[in-house]
């Protein structure tokens, strides 16, 4: 999965919102063959040790920029993305190849833990633009560069709760709208709508337009 910079589609036209914002074709792994997400899951909920290897790799990074843009903590960003993979591994056995989209399952997991987290730990707790980003060298290849997330947060804090969740869903997490649908429980054309709308909101923003 790669993630399409936010600004690309901010600054493109509106027109192009949906075409831009279309998910980018899995990173090719090769087991013995190309392997998008959904098969590597599919393999990997069968037991398949070396899939859920590839799968670590493909997901570490997203899931943990999707959760370190929700969560004020840097060490607890952290701690909640090794859970998150704690509850994909248990969870792989009953995970049905078909019924949704592996993305979509994963980061179904992934948004559910963020809630129960800020619901348990932090009822108060807000996007924080200055939140102190993991560092070291084994953290570059799950942190992408700290500015960039440090502004996307401060971009984002703008928007609606429903919006922020779009956004971050389908431009950092890289899931088409279906998936992202399907991670919300809302219908495709809804995330459609608050996509185009966070990021006329951006726009506005970033112009100084906003009313």
């Amino acid at each position: 999965m790669r993630e399409r910079p936010l600004e690309i589609v901010i600054n493109g036209p509106v027109a192009d919102v949906e075409r831009r914002a279309a998910p980018a074709p899995p990173v090719e792994v090769v087991t013995g063959r190309n392997a998008g997400l959904d098969v590597l899951g599919r393999a990997a909920a069968g037991g398949d040790v070396a899939a859920l290897g590839h799968l670590y790799d493909e997901l570490l990074g997203p899931i943990y920029r999707y959760i370190a843009l929700r969560i004020h903590s840097r060490e607890d960003a952290e701690d909640l993305t090794q859970l998150v993979f704690e509850r994909i591994v248990a969870g792989l056995p009953r995970y049905r190849p078909g019924s949704s989209p592996f993305a979509a399952w994963v980061f179904r997991i992934a948004r559910n833990a963020v809630i129960d987290h800020v619901r348990r730990e932090r009822p108060t707790e807000q996007l924080a633009p200055d939140h102190d980003l993991a560092h070291g060298d084994e953290v570059e290849a799950i942190s992408l560069r700290g500015e960039q997330i440090r502004e996307l947060r401060r971009a984002i804090a703008y928007l609606t709760p429903d919006q922020q969740e779009a956004i971050v869903l389908r431009f950092v997490a890289g899931l088409s709208a279906e998936e992202a649908a399907r991670v919300m429980g809302r219908r495709a054309g809804t995330v459609r709508g608050l996509t185009f709308r966070a990021i006329g909101a951006l726009r506005r923003h970033m112009n100084g337009t906003e009313s």
